[in-house]
């Protein structure tokens, strides 16, 4: 790799540690992608009096979770992305890791629809504060002309995760979906990592020794993101997130349910049909992580926003083909790669933009809040997409009704800064 020449080793240990926490991210917020359905069948049977639970029923009380999880993972976002920037990015990294390591184990006692709702909101608190933290501190750690590709190297974590959770969803599946919950405690692990190895970053200790001498405090700094200075990229940076996220999560994470639903897979007993999930999670991820590790290497060569343009438009062509096209099982595994390349590669240019556009007493902050604060409004999206399979009578067209978000991307664009090139601001 002529690319990494000169990056030292303690460079790859800081990513490495950032890129192990953002796995068991990604596997925490995965898991619930995949027990979806079981695990409501079960918790809404109890409640049903004998009575059994549709397809409906399942869209609707699933989207409430997940809108319900994406609220948290806002909250958590934009509150630890404060936190990072005021307290450190190391000790920020050790509580959220901590924080969605526990509540996923929890949820493996939930005993109703809204105790599942419970843990995962509190779930997504870390997630997203684990967010905000890990792109800053990899930002200001890696040499400056490398920094793209350490960022996609980054966002390939959730590539990975996403293996990890359909590998547990194989080998724990015969065990039940609670099992897969308490799996989700191992990330604890890593909060010890991050606790031996990783130091603040240089950037972060001058920065915040001159906010010491000047009496200010990261808490109030959320109002400057609003200034003439930085306010078209907050507002830009925040669509873009809010885009990527409407899409995934109103989308692409109900890839399981569509999979349940091939003409050619009915009548499969339980256990046949995890598999056949878990095997078109890892064929969606596949594609995920070449969109992932691309986008960077992209990114360099075009610049930032072209590449962001892309993953747009391929996201708004691949849904509803996605969705429509495939009559069989074979068919929909030939489509998930290219789906995941778009729709999640685009991600990859959020750890990378993002930082860019800030200075470093407001990076974690500003990173934090415009990833996670179209979140808020995104977190409508699950549950759009639950009131839309009530409306037009399948995930299909549902889903597909959801791609349209991907213009709104493509509009926001010609406002947006470039960033290829350039020094992070100080």
């Amino acid at each position: 790799m002529a690319w990494a020449q000169g990056v030292t080793r303690y460079q790859w240990l800081v990513l490495f540690v950032a890129w192990l926490g953002w796995v068991f991210d990604a596997m925490d917020a995965t898991i619930y992608a995949i027990v979806l359905h079981p695990a409501l069948q079960e918790l809404l049977q109890a409640g049903a009096a004998g009575r059994a639970v549709t397809d409906e029923q399942i869209g609707w009380y699933g989207g409430m979770v997940f809108s319900i999880f994406l609220i948290g993972w806002a909250i958590g976002g934009i509150g630890f992305g404060m936190a990072a920037d005021y307290f450190g990015r190391t000790k920020t990294l050790i509580i959220t890791i901590l924080i969605y390591a526990v509540f996923t184990g929890l949820a493996a006692l939930a005993q109703e629809w809204w105790h599942l709702a419970i843990y995962r909101f509190l779930t997504a608190l870390g997630i997203g504060g684990e967010w905000a933290a890990g792109a800053a501190i990899v930002a200001e750690t890696w040499p400056e002309d490398k920094r793209a590709r350490a960022a996609g190297i980054l966002q390939s974590a959730w590539a990975a995760g996403f293996f990890l959770a359909a590998g547990f969803n194989l080998l724990l599946s015969s065990y039940g979906w609670r099992l897969l919950f308490l799996v989700g405690i191992l990330p604890a692990f890593v909060a010890l990592l991050v606790r031996w190895w990783v130091k603040e970053p240089e950037r972060w200790v001058q920065a915040h020794e001159q906010e010491a001498q000047s009496a200010r405090t990261s808490f109030l700094h959320l109002a400057e993101l609003f200034q003439p200075a930085l306010r078209r990229n907050t507002w830009v940076g925040s669509t873009l997130a809010f885009v990527a996220v409407f899409g995934l999560w109103g989308a692409t994470n109900w890839a399981p349910t569509l999979i349940r639903a091939m003409p050619d897979l009915q009548g499969q007993d339980a256990a046949t049909l995890t598999e056949k999930v878990s095997y078109a999670i890892m064929a969606l991820n596949a594609g995920s992580l070449f969109g992932y590790l691309g986008f960077g290497p992209l990114a360099e060569r075009f610049g930032r926003l072209p590449v962001f343009g892309l993953m747009c438009l391929g996201s708004f062509i691949m849904l509803p083909a996605t969705y429509f096209v495939p009559h069989s099982y074979a068919e929909v595994l030939l489509l998930l790669p290219l789906l995941g390349f778009f729709n999640n590669g685009i991600f990859s240019g959020f750890p990378i933009y993002l930082p860019e556009l800030y200075p470093t007493r407001l990076r974690a902050t500003g990173s934090g809040f415009c990833f996670n604060a179209g979140r808020v409004l995104a977190s409508a999206a699950p549950f759009v997409t639950g009131w839309l399979v009530t409306l037009l009578g399948s995930f299909n067209n549902a889903a597909s009704t959801i791609a349209l978000i991907y213009l709104l991307g493509l509009a926001v664009l010609p406002f947006a800064t470039e960033t290829n090139g350039k020094p992070l601001p100080e």
